[in-house]
Protein backbone atom coordinates (compact mmCIF):
# COMPACT_ATOMS: atom_id res chain seq x y z
CA UNK A 1 0.00 0.00 0.00
CA UNK A 2 1.52 3.30 -1.08
CA UNK A 3 1.28 6.41 1.00
CA UNK A 4 0.33 9.53 -0.88
CA UNK A 5 1.58 12.87 0.34
CA UNK A 6 -0.38 15.91 -0.68
CA UNK A 7 1.83 18.71 -1.85
CA UNK A 8 0.79 22.26 -1.16
CA UNK A 9 -0.23 24.34 -4.09
CA UNK A 10 1.47 27.52 -2.84
CA UNK A 11 4.97 26.46 -3.91
CA UNK A 12 3.82 24.87 -7.12
CA UNK A 13 2.72 28.21 -8.56
CA UNK A 14 5.90 30.11 -7.50
CA UNK A 15 8.04 31.11 -10.48
CA UNK A 16 11.73 31.83 -9.88
CA UNK A 17 12.22 33.66 -13.17
CA UNK A 18 11.33 37.16 -11.83
CA UNK A 19 13.58 36.59 -8.79
CA UNK A 20 16.51 35.66 -11.04
CA UNK A 21 15.83 38.75 -13.18
CA UNK A 22 15.97 40.98 -10.10
CA UNK A 23 19.26 39.40 -8.97
CA UNK A 24 20.80 40.02 -12.40
CA UNK A 25 19.59 43.63 -12.42
CA UNK A 26 21.14 44.23 -9.00
CA UNK A 27 24.39 42.66 -10.13
CA UNK A 28 24.53 44.90 -13.21
CA UNK A 29 23.70 47.97 -11.11
CA UNK A 30 26.56 47.34 -8.66
CA UNK A 31 29.03 46.59 -11.45
CA UNK A 32 28.19 49.85 -13.23
CA UNK A 33 28.27 51.87 -9.99
CA UNK A 34 31.70 50.45 -9.14
CA UNK A 35 33.04 51.34 -12.58
CA UNK A 36 31.85 54.95 -12.25
CA UNK A 37 33.46 55.29 -8.81
CA UNK A 38 36.76 53.88 -10.09
CA UNK A 39 36.68 56.17 -13.14
CA UNK A 40 36.11 59.20 -10.89
CA UNK A 41 39.11 58.25 -8.70
CA UNK A 42 41.32 57.80 -11.75
CA UNK A 43 40.20 61.11 -13.28
CA UNK A 44 41.13 62.97 -10.07
CA UNK A 45 44.52 61.27 -9.89
CA UNK A 46 45.23 62.12 -13.55
CA UNK A 47 44.40 65.77 -12.99
CA UNK A 48 47.11 65.96 -10.35
CA UNK A 49 49.59 64.17 -12.61
CA UNK A 50 49.20 66.48 -15.60
CA UNK A 51 52.29 68.51 -14.76
CA UNK A 52 55.40 67.51 -16.64
CA UNK A 53 57.50 66.37 -13.69
CA UNK A 54 60.16 63.72 -14.08
CA UNK A 55 60.04 61.62 -10.92
CA UNK A 56 63.11 59.84 -9.61
CA UNK A 57 63.06 56.06 -9.91
CA UNK A 58 62.83 53.57 -7.06
CA UNK A 59 63.02 49.82 -7.47
CA UNK A 60 60.40 49.13 -4.78
CA UNK A 61 57.90 51.83 -5.77
CA UNK A 62 54.24 50.87 -5.97
CA UNK A 63 51.46 52.67 -7.84
CA UNK A 64 49.24 55.01 -5.87
CA UNK A 65 46.00 53.18 -5.10
CA UNK A 66 44.66 55.21 -2.21
CA UNK A 67 41.42 57.14 -2.55
CA UNK A 68 41.80 60.80 -3.53
CA UNK A 69 41.92 62.27 -0.03
CA UNK A 70 45.51 63.36 -0.41
CA UNK A 71 46.67 66.88 -1.06
CA UNK A 72 49.18 66.93 -3.91
CA UNK A 73 52.12 69.33 -3.83
CA UNK A 74 53.93 69.45 -7.16
CA UNK A 75 57.45 70.91 -7.30
CA UNK A 76 58.92 71.69 -10.71
CA UNK A 77 62.58 71.70 -11.74
CA UNK A 78 63.08 75.29 -10.57
CA UNK A 79 61.66 74.51 -7.10
CA UNK A 80 58.30 76.24 -7.58
CA UNK A 81 55.26 74.87 -5.74
CA UNK A 82 51.95 74.04 -7.44
CA UNK A 83 48.78 73.02 -5.63
CA UNK A 84 45.63 72.34 -7.70
CA UNK A 85 47.42 73.56 -10.85
CA UNK A 86 48.15 76.96 -9.26
CA UNK A 87 51.56 78.40 -8.42
CA UNK A 88 51.86 79.10 -4.68
CA UNK A 89 54.57 80.57 -2.50
CA UNK A 90 55.91 78.84 0.62
CA UNK A 91 53.70 81.05 2.81
CA UNK A 92 50.61 80.23 0.75
CA UNK A 93 51.54 76.54 0.87
CA UNK A 94 51.78 76.77 4.66
CA UNK A 95 48.29 78.33 4.80
CA UNK A 96 46.82 75.70 2.46
CA UNK A 97 48.26 72.94 4.64
CA UNK A 98 46.91 74.52 7.83
CA UNK A 99 43.46 74.80 6.25
CA UNK A 100 43.62 71.18 5.08
CA UNK A 101 44.57 70.03 8.58
CA UNK A 102 41.68 71.98 10.11
CA UNK A 103 39.23 70.38 7.66
CA UNK A 104 40.56 66.85 8.26
CA UNK A 105 42.39 66.87 11.62
CA UNK A 106 44.68 63.89 11.99
CA UNK A 107 43.48 62.36 8.72
CA UNK A 108 44.97 64.66 6.09
CA UNK A 109 47.73 63.17 3.99
CA UNK A 110 50.02 64.95 1.55
CA UNK A 111 51.79 63.63 -1.53
CA UNK A 112 54.88 65.59 -2.55
CA UNK A 113 55.75 65.16 -6.22
CA UNK A 114 59.08 66.77 -7.04
CA UNK A 115 60.94 66.81 -10.33
CA UNK A 116 64.05 64.64 -10.07
CA UNK A 117 66.19 67.50 -11.40
CA UNK A 118 65.06 69.71 -8.52
CA UNK A 119 67.38 70.44 -5.59
CA UNK A 120 66.33 69.13 -2.17
CA UNK A 121 65.69 72.49 -0.50
CA UNK A 122 62.11 72.95 -1.82
CA UNK A 123 61.27 69.35 -0.95
CA UNK A 124 62.54 69.76 2.60
CA UNK A 125 60.70 73.08 2.85
CA UNK A 126 57.46 71.34 1.82
CA UNK A 127 58.03 68.63 4.44
CA UNK A 128 58.74 71.31 7.03
CA UNK A 129 55.52 73.13 6.07
CA UNK A 130 53.61 69.86 6.57
CA UNK A 131 55.15 69.41 10.01
CA UNK A 132 54.36 73.02 10.99
CA UNK A 133 50.75 72.51 9.92
CA UNK A 134 50.51 69.35 12.05
CA UNK A 135 50.39 66.98 9.09
CA UNK A 136 52.74 64.06 9.64
CA UNK A 137 51.31 61.76 6.98
CA UNK A 138 53.25 62.92 3.92
CA UNK A 139 55.12 61.01 1.26
CA UNK A 140 57.44 61.78 -1.63
CA UNK A 141 56.54 59.90 -4.78
CA UNK A 142 58.87 58.12 -7.14
CA UNK A 143 58.40 56.34 -10.41
CA UNK A 144 58.66 52.54 -10.44
CA UNK A 145 61.69 51.19 -12.29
Amino acid sequence: MTVQIKKGRALAGLSLTPLIDVVFLLLIFFLVATEFAEEQRQRYALEEREMDIQLPEASEARPLVAPPTELFINIDQQGRYYVNHKFVSVEELQQILKTAWVERPGRQSVVIRADRRCVWEPIVAAMNACNKAGIHDYTCTTRGG
